[in-house]
């Protein structure tokens, strides 16, 4: 065999050791969808004291729009009641959780106003049911928080109290007017081992 140069060795162990291509992570299929109440089905739950907003099971997929509420023959063959599906998808959205990190927005003297998760898969507002969610922002935003979701691909979590959304409430309800895919215009509060609720809205 032919003794390789040392340029093409270089070059060959050049393309040998260049970055890998990160594998696309695998579609979720278990997944509570916030959605605009006037997408609910029968399939659809309702979150405690929500009047705009529905939980549906979806799942990822890989055509645009990327993520799709469960069709209803789709759906029956999974053999699962809309309540038992929304109880697996807690774990699915705290395996999402441990996988991703805030956006931790700070103010001039260097405390953080708020959280964000977003990102170009739209299963960010799906965060919202994780059960370890108030536990993992609870050393920065305190142990009650308020969501807001404007859109699929953004949650926004906040300290739970008076005014702590306010000068942001216009900017979110922008988002989830002119968005094509909203998710919700209503607050939710978030505290350990409890479901979420809504206390209120960012948007009519």
């Amino acid at each position: 065999m032919a003794e390789m140069k040392p340029f093409s060795l270089l070059l060959l162990l050049a393309m040998i050791t260049a970055a890998p291509c990160q594998e696309k992570p695998a579609l979720e299929t278990l997944l509570m969808l916030p959605e605009p109440r006037a997408m609910r089905t029968e399939r659809s739950l309702v979150p405690e004291g929500a009047q705009a907003t529905v939980l549906s099971p979806a799942r990822e997929i890989a055509e645009k729009p990327f993520i799709e509420a469960y069709p209803k023959e789709d759906f029956a063959r999974l053999g699962l009641s809309p309540g038992t599906f929304a109880e697996r998808s807690k774990k699915a959205a705290d395996r999402l959780l441990a996988s991703l990190k805030p956006d931790l927005v700070k103010d001039a003297d260097g405390r953080v106003i708020y959280a964000v998760y977003r990102g170009d898969r739209p299963v960010m507002a799906c965060l919202l049911i994780a059960p370890s969610l108030p536990a993992v922002l609870e050393p920065v935003l305190g142990e009650k928080l308020w969501a807001a979701l404007p859109d699929r691909h953004s949650l926004y979590l906040f300290p739970a109290r008076a005014g702590a959304l306010e000068e942001f409430a216009a900017d979110l309800a922008d988002r989830f007017h002119e968005d094509a895919y909203a998710a919700s215009p209503e607050i939710f509060e978030l505290t350990k081992g409890a479901a979420p609720q809504v206390v209120g809205a960012f948007a009519r």
